[in-house]
């Protein structure tokens, strides 16, 4: 791995972890040369299907694109970069375990939307401006009251601690 400091390829890793959902490898590494510390990140290579845009035309599927619009929507909240990357990593595992060679650029932005409403409501919404093409404030106003009528990530946390606690007095 070339260090990004000095350019030098002599570097040695200095720590391994699994990040995310354990489908990817966080590495230190230290530049032989500079002894500058940097972190890379090593994922499996997959081959995840095209992507059918709006305009009918095909596109192999960029994991970059999908991370910055994520980030972009999620900029200045109160989330970290490892709930990002396991929201990245759910949305990959989603689209490979479909088996589909192609899938709708539709169907992507409704898997992150999927993702954005559990970890921040207000990314969300964002998100879903942008997507959805939001026109005026009354479509906002719609989704905001459609997303306060859904339970929150805590309320469904809660729900399914209270269905686990009843599950062994219901085998009685």
């Amino acid at each position: 791995m070339r260090c990004p400091f000095c350019g030098a390829q002599d570097t040695k890793v200095v720590d391994s972890r699994l990040s995310g959902d354990g489908d990817q490898v966080r590495r230190r590494r230290r530049c032989m040369v500079c002894d500058e510390r940097f972190t890379t990140y090593e994922t499996a290579e997959l081959n995840l299907p095209r992507v059918i845009k709006r305009d009918g035309s095909r596109v192999p599927f960029d994991g970059r694109k999908l991370r910055s619009g994520i980030m972009r929507a999620l900029e200045k909240r109160p989330v970290s970069i490892d709930q990002i990357e396991a929201a990245v990593a759910r949305i990959n595992r989603h689209l490979l375990s479909g088996g589909d060679s192609e899938v709708s650029a539709r169907r992507i932005g409704e898997l992150v939307m999927d993702e954005l409403r559990e970890l921040d409501q207000v990314a969300y919404v964002r998100f879903a401006s942008v997507y959805r093409k939001f026109e005026d404030v009354a479509e906002f106003r719609e989704e905001i009251e459609r997303l306060q009528r859904q339970p929150t990530p805590e309320e469904k946390r809660a729900q399914l601690d209270l269905l686990a606690a009843l599950e062994p007095t219901r085998k009685r």
